[in-house]
């Protein structure tokens, strides 16, 4: 019998309810206010006003008419079309920085400007109906977030969760924390945000122009690089936090809001509008800025300076002026924010050594507790840092020495070493530094909140050219006995005085009888010890704490044939035959871990090295 036949019989006998109809009410929001209009009765053609600051911090109005309404735009969420007219608007067209500006008909708040289309040639905007944005501020918030504590005012009749909640995890890095990177990171969220938001010639969210101050080119550069993907347009232009003493003391509806991802001596704020502020709470952007969930950021009332004319996205420049509140919920709809809630911030101390004269050798600034943004910006500071204080166009060694503050773990020291040929390193350096490898990988743990209380950095820049270049490697004999050494002549050439030859020589066990081996030549700071991997954040610290072989050192390594196993934090490498049976249990599914080992000599260099290469050698097999 077909299915809609036994639809039919069931429903004749009385087997079935009816279905209810499935209309558009939850595709709006479901609060309610007497200030609010339904979008089921907007219609085309009728006109009204928005609000938004122009310049300075005074909210004005600009008037729209409606288009129509884009049923069904995004999950239970409507799209109201509307055009906008205001003699600026008629130029800059959809602006980046307006999101979150409300939107009112006859006196009712319908939304949020909030949504565009790339190089449009017209003033029109997506309106995001307010009702789903104050749905978002009246969800119950948890009593902390990541370990952190949201001391939220809350509204007669709140209803707070007792539980601690952790962000969203796809915010999370979604690969090994032992080989964390933020470029890597950025990809991955990226490609998500994609998904989410649909391709080119689709309504996407007004992109959130990231106002950055007090950072080199290059700095805003890797920015864009990182950010643009994600929805966020770094742009150059300034502001370092502090505070105006005529700014506004709380946000208004139409007001400008920045979210603070740096402050202090740099700065980084994403710029937008507050759409409706009721009592300690508020809702902006009409939009999500990251869809981070549930989430803690630094806020700061902002200040307009100009809207700048693009052909491809105008877009608000201002600064903030006083900070205020928290960001606390990043969702589909909008964020959220409290005038009382606080969020956790790292402070950040630089401080650069070897460049005489240099007026700015120290650094201080305030980086936001976030799993991609803190690495991020982490490194894009630093190198901005370095770049400002001493940008020479020859070629410089470095050492740095970090400190990184682990609440509840104590305080980790990590070394970063590096080489730059023909200038100072660029903030791309530090992406890849343990500091940030450290952070990211703490920040994204999947055990337990860890909260980061402080970091420091000391580099050392040498201007002197104590860099040798690998330009060869020679075996001296093919062919070597199993036990004996083999012999490799390296040729490096300094950047001044005369080439070199070292040899060197590589121990071959007896095992290894009767192989070809391949051995790879290259400088001590790109090899990562064998670690176990960690269970806990007590062992991730401790992997953190030594991962480099000596910076100054060559690094000869191969791959042995010989068992190798990870348990509990430990490594156990060159097992004999048949270990591995004896060790793993049999009445338990929890097992070590085995690999294979790479055996590594370790000759000590006075200078750095850079460039790798690679000999293959044959064992002669022993004669029985």
């Amino acid at each position: 019998m077909r299915f809609t036949t036994l639809l039919a019989s069931a429903a004749a006998l009385g087997l079935l309810a009816p279905l209810p109809l499935l209309g558009s009410a939850q595709a709006e929001g479901t609060a309610t206010r007497a200030d609010v209009m339904p979008v089921k009765d907007i219609k085309p053609g009728m006109k009204g006003y928005g609000l938004t600051v122009f310049e300075g911090t005074k909210p004005e109005k600009f008037d729209v008419e409606v288009i129509d309404v884009l049923k069904n735009f995004r999950p239970r969420q409507e799209l109201i079309l509307v055009k906008t007219k205001h003699p600026r608007l008629e130029i800059v067209k959809v602006v980046a920085g307006m999101s979150g500006s409300p939107i009112y008909l006859s006196g009712k708040m319908i939304g949020a400007y909030a949504y565009g289309w790339t190089f449009g040639k017209e003033p029109v905007a997506g309106v995001t109906p307010i009702r789903n944005m104050i749905d978002e501020m009246e969800r119950p918030l948890p009593k902390s977030i990541d370990g952190w504590p949201l001391s939220v005012l809350p509204r007669a009749g709140d209803k707070k969760q007792k539980h601690a909640a952790r962000s969203s995890s796809q915010n999370r890095f979604a690969g090994d924390l032992s080989g964390y990177d933020v470029g890597a990171h950025a990809k991955q969220l990226a490609k998500r945000q994609q998904k989410s938001m649909g391709g080119s010639g689709t309504a996407t969210p007004v992109s959130t122009p990231l106002m950055i101050g007090g950072m080199t080119a290059g700095a805003v550069e890797l920015a864009k690089e990182l950010l643009s993907p994600l929805g966020l347009e770094p742009l150059q232009a300034g502001g370092s936090g502090d505070i105006e003493k005529d700014a506004p003391t709380r946000y208004e509806d139409g007001g400008a809001i920045g979210v603070q991802l740096i402050r202090g001596e740099m700065s980084a704020q994403g710029l937008g509008t507050v759409t409706r502020v009721e009592g300690d709470k508020l809702v902006a952007f009409g939009h999500p800025m990251m869809e981070s969930g549930v989430t803690a950021l630094p806020t700061a009332v902002g200040r307009v300076l100009w809207f700048l004319a693009s052909d491809m996205r105008s877009f608000k420049i201002g600064m903030p002026v006083r900070p205020v509140g928290a960001l606390v919920a990043d969702r589909q709809a909008s964020i959220v924010v409290s005038h009382s809630a606080k969020a956790p911030v790292i402070p950040v101390k630089m401080r650069i050594k070897g460049i005489p004269g240099a007026p700015d050798q120290s650094w201080s600034f305030e980086v936001a507790h976030e799993k991609f943004m803190t690495p991020a910006f982490l490194a894009i500071a630093l190198g901005s840092a370095l770049q400002a204080t001493g940008n020479e166009k020859q070629d410089v060694s470095w050492t740095a020495k970090s400190k990184l503050k682990v609440k509840g773990h104590g305080t980790i020291v990590l070394e970063d070493f590096g080489v730059s040929i023909g200038g100072t390193p660029d903030p791309n350096e530090f992406i890849r530094s343990n500091l940030s490898r450290a952070v990211g990988s703490l920040l994204n743990n999947a055990w337990e909140p860890v909260i980061l209380e402080g970091a420091e950095m000391e580099i050392e820049l040498k201007y002197a050219r104590e860099i040798l270049r690998l330009r060869g490697a020679e075996l001296l004999d093919p062919e070597v006995d199993a036990g004996e050494s083999a012999r490799i002549r390296l040729t490096l050439v300094p950047y001044t005085g005369k080439t070199l030859t070292k040899i060197v020589s590589v121990p071959l066990p007896k095992h290894l009888g009767g192989r070809t081996v391949s051995l790879s030549i290259g400088p001590g700071y790109l090899e990562r010890r064998e670690l176990a991997d960690p269970e806990n954040v007590s062992e991730l610290v401790a992997n953190l704490q030594n991962p480099l072989f000596p910076v100054k050192s060559i690094v000869v390594a191969y791959q042995d044939q010989d068992g190798a196993v990870s348990y509990k934090g430990r490594v156990a490498k060159h097992l004999p035959p048949g270990a591995m049976d004896a060790i793993r249990p049999t009445t338990a599914s929890v097992a070590p871990d085995s690999f294979r080992a790479t055996t590594r000599t370790v000759i000590p260099l006075g200078e750095f090295m850079v460039g790798q290469d690679q000999v293959d050698v044959v064992v002669k097999p022993i004669l029985r």
